[in-house]
């Protein structure tokens, strides 16, 4: 399952006809179909962006959509969940029929999907965990998950979560919400007003934690000074792809040439300053190479952050690719977000688990 902080319903693919694994529902004595009249499809969804429909057998049926164009479609239902000696007979979940992934296809191939915002029907709010962590892998989307207590916080920075009581058009009242307060590029800092990384009255700007988002989005003012200074510091380093219409994922349209024989050089970290905390993105990780792109004997990279406004989202989205080889640690007991360094694999090790 795709673990995403950005959403809130867990769901599996029920019966699917697609090579990914599924879930058949048939052979669980346990499974039980939310109706449409049940107080789960009339209330606890309050917080999914479509609302919830009545299908012909009067089965709750919900859609969901994301940020990167992709959707689900299905009914809620309730099963026994079970996690070593603990189990959770009702927890809701979406069992889909039918999905569409974005076109990057990271996610093919998978069961489904792992929701663990703050809404009601979240996977962790629905199991009451006070804390839960993980460490995505350097090497590819794997990783560790921790649910509860994980005792590896000693070393990390943290961050306040962001409230608003009262409901704008454009926040997202159940994200990890954090406050972005300014960006660096190497040592300099970028020179913005403050005001700019401030959710407006509309609630547009807020800065979102979203595991199930690869790449990092900044609202476009921002975007465009980072592009800038980025641009600058490495023009002794990168040859810029001077192609204008290219633009990778609808969204990034900084991108390089690097020779295929060759290896991305030394760059300039980029330092996201949040309150009370820092999250750097150096070497690889500001590079992405697109595959199947050549240019001769060129491969093309682009610059791991993109423009909200070219998508659009009115937010800034800390992407899982900016937060690979680190420990993220959501404290919902005190509302607070923590960041790290780490190697997954020494982590999963002392834990006693298999990366998965």
């Amino acid at each position: 399952m795709v673990l995403d902080t950005g959403s809130e319903l867990p769901w599996l693919l029920c019966n699917a006809s697609q090579t990914a694994p599924s879930f058949h529902p048939h052979l669980s004595s346990s499974f039980s179909p939310t109706l449409c009249n049940s107080s789960t499809c009339k209330t606890q969804t309050r917080d999914l962006q479509i609302p919830p429909s009545c299908d012909p057998n009067h089965h709750c049926h919900v859609t969901l959509s994301y940020a990167d164009a992709s959707y689900s479609a299905g009914n809620l239902a309730s099963d026994m969940f079970s996690f070593g000696s603990s189990t959770s007979p009702n927890t809701v979940f979406g069992c889909m029929d039918s999905t569409v992934t974005s076109s990057a296809g990271e996610d093919a191939g998978t069961a489904g999907l792992l929701g663990m915002n703050r809404g009601s029907l979240s996977f962790v709010s629905q199991l009451g965990f006070p804390k839960f962590s993980y460490c995505i892998s350097g090497r590819d989307s794997g990783g560790v998950l921790v649910l509860g207590g994980s005792g590896t916080s000693s070393n990390l920075s943290f961050t306040p979560l962001i409230r608003i009581p009262d409901p704008l058009p454009y926040f997202d009242r159940v994200a990890y919400s954090v406050q972005l307060e300014g960006i660096r590029v190497s040592t300099k800092l970028l020179q913005l007003p403050k005001s700019v990384f401030v959710p407006d009255h509309t609630g547009a700007g807020q800065t979102m934690v979203d595991s199930g988002t690869q790449f990092t989005f900044l609202l476009g003012p921002v975007y465009m000074a980072l592009k800038k200074e980025f641009t600058e510091q490495t023009s002794g380093l990168l040859r810029v792809l001077n192609e204008p219409n290219f633009v990778f994922q609808g969204a990034m349209d900084l991108c390089f040439l690097i020779a295929e024989s060759g290896r991305v050089p030394d760059l300039p970290e980029v330092v996201l300053v949040f309150r009370g905390a820092e999250m750097s993105v150096s070497g690889e990780q500001l590079l992405y190479r697109v595959e199947g792109k050549r240019r001769g004997r060129d491969a093309v990279y682009c610059f791991t952050f993109g423009n909200s406004d070219l998508v659009p989202i009115e937010a800034y989205v800390i992407g899982h690719h900016h937060q690979r080889n680190m420990w993220v640690e959501y404290d919902l007991q005190q509302d607070r977000v923590g960041f790290g360094p780490a190697r997954c694999e020494l982590a999963a090790e002392r834990l006693g688990v298999g990366l998965v």
